[in-house]
């Protein structure tokens, strides 16, 4: 058995921080830029370090944070040219109208205006100001240059402001900025590819109030369509009942029982170039679900039929001219031989393993990969990071089969 290694190289990001007063929310972008493996290197403009401390980001980063262009410790004292070496991006967040201003006009008269500028890598920006601000037509012909330049543009977002204010320029939430970020720097290595993901639990009615379902909180499955999303696939996600929000960008279509799921995929899954069953789909249903709710009584057993529900991956894996599927096992125990009993009988190309207990409703997880090369761990990560492991292993998967997209 070997140890898996992701096919693609950890992404490095500077976190340029700004003087604004969303400021504070960098800081829980820098622990989301890395929970989806991005390492962040944050500088601050004298400006920021007014509204929150460098130690804060320190401590998050696990690197130190630079604010003048002459520190010594950085070779040659050129922290404007070596700080942004071999970096994938520089991601300013808050991003002032001041700021702004300066990157648009080419401006360097810190270290992180001076920085911007002599970069190589993809500049993205994410504005926050007073609704005034960001309405005026000085701040409207900057962001105009700056995308004409080449830069990216993240939000801003109509909300609450810290003037007591209501309207755009509030700083987009440091997920979404993550989530964005991440999207930006994936390879597109599944570009033109239809994928199909089911996720999250089933819901089987008893009568009008009660149900048979589960512990799934269709988290893997939701971070499985984000990481195909930003490798450049079209995906269609169908979904259980859960509460959580889509990606934005995927084709999302909401079931409850295991049979309206079943329905959704059969009319999906001929488009499909892959199919990701991670649903936690029931394996019984009522045979008869009463119309009315059932009423307790304190002497009666209550005695339910059970039937069993459609088995959709074996279904999907069994078509004529089958999707690449991809099928996942929950077990409690003897992980390995009981999946790769269930890839062997279902007839798929490869089987995602993980403990039952240890992964639902949980924000990481563990995997075991099992295909027909053997099995490959997943060391224990948050669930977006292995769910971008999981996309490159399927992509490779897809294209040593000669798949062409559909």
């Amino acid at each position: 058995m070997k140890r898996y290694v992701a096919d693609i190289s950890r992404k490095s990001v500077v976190l340029g921080v700004t003087g604004g007063i969303a400021a504070y929310k960098a800081a829980q972008l820098t622990r989301d830029l890395q929970r989806h493996g991005i390492d962040v290197q944050v500088v601050m403009t004298r400006a920021a370090q007014g509204m929150i401390t460098p130690a804060t980001f320190q401590a998050l980063s696990g690197k130190p944070v630079y604010s003048d262009m002459w520190d010594t410790g950085v070779p040659d004292s050129m922290a404007h040219i070596e700080l942004s070496r071999g970096k994938n991006a520089v991601v300013v967040a808050p991003a002032t109208a001041d700021f702004i201003a300066k990157l648009a006009n080419g401006l360097a008269d810190d270290l992180l205006s001076t920085l911007c500028l002599a970069r190589e890598c993809p500049l993205i920006v994410a504005p926050a100001m007073n609704r005034q601000m960001w309405d005026h037509p000085a701040t409207r012909r900057n962001v105009d240059r700056l995308l004409r330049d080449g830069a990216s543009i993240l939000g801003p977002a109509s909300g609450d402001q810290a003037c007591g204010e209501v309207g755009m320029g509030r700083m987009l939430e440091p997920g979404d900025i993550a989530e964005a970020v991440a999207g930006f720097l994936a390879p597109k290595i599944l570009k033109g590819v239809r994928v199909l993901i089911t996720a999250g639990p089933t819901f089987e009615p008893i009568d009008t109030v009660r149900g048979i379902t589960n512990r799934s909180s269709g988290k893997m499955g939701y971070a499985i369509a984000r990481a195909a999303l930003d490798a450049g696939a079209d995906v269609t996600l169908i979904t259980g009942p859960v509460s959580l929000a889509a990606p934005a960008g995927v084709a999302l279509m909401r079931v409850t029982t295991a049979a309206e799921m079943f329905e959704a995929v059969k009319r999906n899954a001929a488009r499909a170039g892959i199919y990701i069953g991670v649903a936690a789909v029931a394996d019984y249903r009522v045979d008869k679900p009463s119309r009315h709710k059932i009423k307790k009584t304190d002497h009666d057993r209550l005695k339910l039929a059970l039937v069993p529900n459609p088995d959709i991956l074996a279904w999907v894996a069994g078509r004529p001219r089958p999707p690449f599927c991809v099928g996942f096992a929950a077990e409690s125990r003897n992980l390995d031989a009981y999946a790769d009993e269930k890839r062997r009988r279902k007839k798929v190309p490869l089987m995602v393993a993980n403990l039952a207990q240890e992964a639902i409703g949980a924000d990481d997880n563990e995997v075991t990969l099992l295909d027909d090369r053997g099995t490959h761990k997943l060391p224990r990560a948050p669930k977006e990071v292995v769910a971008r492991q999981l996309i490159a292993h399927i992509a490779k998967l897809y294209a040593s089969r000669g798949r062409k997209p559909r």
